[in-house]
């Protein structure tokens, strides 16, 4: 135990959960609506990186294929999220629009809705230039199409994640903040979790840290191609109201939507600079400046807008570009969610009763098998069986 802490007794409970994002208090929201004991492991405070610094986009549009019946799902748990919690997270039902600007854009989203039908699925639909300009009149007149999203939205990200906190420690959830995860080891059937306030012992552990998850799967043996990125986001001074739905674009990066009080978010993944063993994401103005453009490209009357804030947090990314979400393939009473490269705020809430489900051995429809954490290892096994030659042959006389 560190001395450099106050010391606690150690603390026993059914599930101990590492990381206080989104994606970990829904999941210890979901346990403890059926009864289970958890307690929940910060090592900042709730929601201080990736479910923080996100631009708060409910977003099922322009999805990998593999997530959207889990992100179709989440969706509807959005649009329930008041009922569910007695909060809705700043939850508005605003639609999103992907936007075209040139034919070659235009083809490609044509591209993406027929591909998307072939699989079965309708969410993700057409718009030609008028019903974009319906839809958002005030966007300049070069786009020329779009994919349009009636029930997708946006949240306010610290309402929604305090939202889940406050419904997990209703449920008796205990959160311990400050408190970072430096060792975690399975003796018996039990996970011993080592931090700077002690130990704490639970039946079945849940990784969703962010950024560090990598660093303990790899002490199960589990190592994932992932590395942390700092994100950054910026929101404007107020103006009068010109954009009802959040908006993105085909051929540039952007999350872009206006809030009642009227101030713009700017997001989209934007990559700042970063000092991961400070915990620290950089703002990079530079960067910041490309995105500014493209808003004022999209909306020229905003170009003398003034930027209010900005901040950066971190987040994980993988090699595939798809998160990890489901049950370790070496330990037993282990499960993971994290590495959602930047686009995991909407899943928080359908993830996280997925992974409740996967724990307690409930039944779903929705497979979690893409997002299995030994797909990496198969992915190099394969790689290297495809470059063996065959066995030279004899010709036979």
């Amino acid at each position: 135990m560190s001395e450099s802490g106050p010391c606690h007794k150690p603390s026993q409970g059914d599930v101990l959960i590492i990381g206080a994002g989104i994606h970990g208090l829904s999941t210890a929201f979901h346990l403890a609506q059926r009864g289970v004991k958890v307690t929940v492991l910060e090592a900042d405070y709730c929601g201080r990186h990736a479910s923080g610094v996100n631009a708060g986009g409910v977003r099922t549009l322009g999805r990998h294929t593999p997530e959207i019946p889990l992100t179709l799902a989440s969706r509807e748990l959005w649009h329930e999220l008041k009922h569910v919690l007695a909060d809705d997270g700043g939850f508005v039902p605003s639609g999103q629009l992907k936007l075209a600007e040139s034919q070659a854009e235009w083809d490609e989203c044509r591209q993406r809705v027929a591909q998307l039908q072939a699989l079965g699925f309708s969410h993700e639909v057409l718009v030609d230039q008028q019903q974009v300009f319906e839809i958002i009149p005030t966007v300049a007149r070069h786009v020329v199409g779009g994919i349009w999203v009636k029930d997708d939205g946006y949240a306010v990200p610290y309402k929604a994640v305090t939202a889940f906190r406050l419904a997990a420690q209703r449920l008796g959830v205990q959160i311990h903040e400050n408190t970072p995860a430096q060792r975690i080891e399975q003796a018996g059937t039990r996970w011993n979790v080592s931090t700077p306030k002690g130990t704490f012992i639970g039946e079945h552990l849940v990784i969703t840290a962010g950024a560090w998850a990598g660093e303990l799967a790899a002490q199960i043996g589990e190592p994932v191609p992932v590395h942390p990125e700092g994100l950054m986001l910026m929101v404007t001074h107020r103006v009068a109201p010109f954009c009802v739905p959040v908006l993105g674009a085909t051929g540039r990066a952007l999350s872009f939507k206006q809030f009642e009080n009227g101030t713009v978010v700017i997001g989209g993944k934007l990559i700042g600079s970063l000092d991961f063993p400070a915990r620290h994401g950089e703002v990079d103005m530079t960067r910041l400046g490309t995105s500014a453009r493209t808003v004022t490209d999209l909306f020229p009357h905003l170009k003398n807008l003034g930027v209010n804030r900005v901040w950066a947090g971190v987040e994980a990314f993988t090699a595939d570009d798809l998160p990890v979400i489901g049950a370790s393939r070496k330990a037993s009473s282990l499960s993971y969610s994290f590495g959602f490269c930047g686009s995991g705020f909407q899943m928080g809430p359908g993830t996280g009763r997925r992974l409740a489900q996967q724990i307690l051995g409930e039944h779903s429809d929705i497979s979690l098998a893409p997002f299995a954490i030994d797909r990496f290892e198969k992915a190099t096994v394969a790689a290297a069986l495809s470059t063996l030659q065959p066995a030279s042959t004899i010709p036979q006389h």
